[in-house]
């Protein structure tokens, strides 16, 4: 978890900022002074508890999905640290090669070996970079299929974290066959005989997001968004600029408890106050949780009971009505 010295902050988490700036003169001060500031700085580091607390409490849908993108948010790697034990990485798709936006291998948690897979995004400009900011390519979701198959095969569950802008547009990896991979995954994830819990803990778009997120089990993270496009490439599409992103945000109803209301996912996990980027062990924590006591009420399940409630959960989204 980044120091405050180093932290990063959004536009509305400035009033968060002044109180840690004055924490750190208040330091500051005692050193030079050698006077006892110590029940200041714990009244300055109370308000901040307090500050963060409340600007959760009125988040916009358009804040949470900044918060989403936080550039201190922990990412698949860093929860994969966090909850697990023995991860082994598992690299390359057989055909192409190894897509480094795309991460997965076996763990243990909680004793059990799970297969776990997700979107890897980079902490800085160069593993931005080797990342490709999250968005993989078609060997990238053939490679979470190959490990999925694999899982499979030692009757594993499998639980992937879902955290990208949409998969890689560009022209190489339409020639690949962009469309058809993400398909196939999600042909072939309907009929996994394992366990499939799948979890967005940051940004879930369009078929980068579905390629590795049909499960039995989908939850949210908290402070994070899943639709079918960004706001800003939704504003650039109805009103030809992004500068009605916010507006958009709103309108695509993309946060985890719109989602939850639609019946489009199964749980909300709960990150810290202010965001999972102030105290990645909580945030980890809660999400180990949700996923152990998913695993204990899939696990007794007949694969085949798994794979009629999976399609039948996905079959049964979204809501119309007919006119005659």
């Amino acid at each position: 978890m980044p120091q405050d010295q180093v932290r990063q902050f959004l536009d509305f988490e400035k009033p968060i900022k002044d109180l840690l700036d004055e924490i750190e003169l208040t330091k500051e001060r005692t050193e030079k002074t050698k006077i006892d500031l110590s029940d200041q700085v714990a009244q300055l580091e109370q308000k901040v508890a307090e500050t963060r607390k409340s600007i959760t409490r009125n988040l916009t849908d358009w804040q949470r999905v900044q918060l989403s993108r936080h550039p201190d948010r922990p990412y698949t790697h860093k929860y994969i640290e966090l909850m697990t034990e023995n991860y082994v990485e598992l690299y390359g798709d057989r055909n192409i090669k190894d897509d480094k936006a795309m991460v997965g291998g076996f763990a243990t948690l909680e004793g059990q070996t799970v297969m776990i897979i997700g979107q890897q995004k980079g902490s800085n400009t160069k593993k931005r970079q080797l990342r490709n900011f999250g968005m993989a390519n078609p060997e990238g979701y053939r490679k979470a299929l190959r490990l999925m198959k694999l899982a499979e095969k030692f009757n594993k569950p499998v639980i992937t974290l879902i955290d990208t802008p949409g998969a890689f547009p560009g022209l190489e990896a339409e020639e690949r066959g962009q469309g058809e991979a993400i398909a196939r995954n999600i042909y072939e994830m309907m009929r996994l005989k394992v366990s499939v819990i799948c979890v967005i803990i940051g940004e879930g778009a369009s078929g980068g997001a579905l390629g590795i997120g049909v499960g039995d089990r989908v939850f949210m993270m908290e402070n994070t968004w899943y639709t079918v496009i960004s706001p800003e490439n939704c504003s650039t599409i109805l009103w030809r600029s992004w500068d009605y992103k916010v507006k958009a945000a709103e309108q695509l109803k993309l946060t985890s408890s719109k989602m939850n209301e639609f019946g489009l996912i199964d749980g909300i996990v709960p990150e810290p106050d202010g965001g999972a980027h102030w105290d990645y062990a909580t945030a980890a924590r809660n999400l180990k949780q949700q996923l152990v006591k998913a695993l204990k009420e899939l696990t007794p399940k007949e694969p085949q009971q798994r794979i009629n409630e999976r399609i039948d959960k996905f079959s049964k989204m979204g809501f119309w009505e007919e006119y005659k």
